[in-house]
């Protein structure tokens, strides 16, 4: 379980960074209030993020291993 939350807390800082990063720069521009925005969304992205990863992960691999689970004749 540890690995997971610790898996979920890096992936979650990654993507919500490079994410939060491009969107606030197309919506906002790259100005004097854009590190105050970007750190703001970034900081509300993750907390979302986290749960949703740790939740949502363990049903998304099920699927995937469905997908890819080869039936032995």
């Amino acid at each position: 379980m540890k690995h997971k939350i610790a898996f979920a807390m890096i992936m979650g800082i990654i993507t919500t960074g490079i994410i939060s990063f491009t969107l606030i720069s197309i919506n906002v521009g790259i100005n004097e209030k854009f590190l105050k925005i970007w750190i703001k969304s970034w900081a509300t992205a993750y907390l979302v993020v986290i749960p949703a990863i740790l939740i949502i992960g363990p049903r998304v691999q099920k699927i995937v291993d469905n997908l890819f689970n080869e039936k032995k004749i």
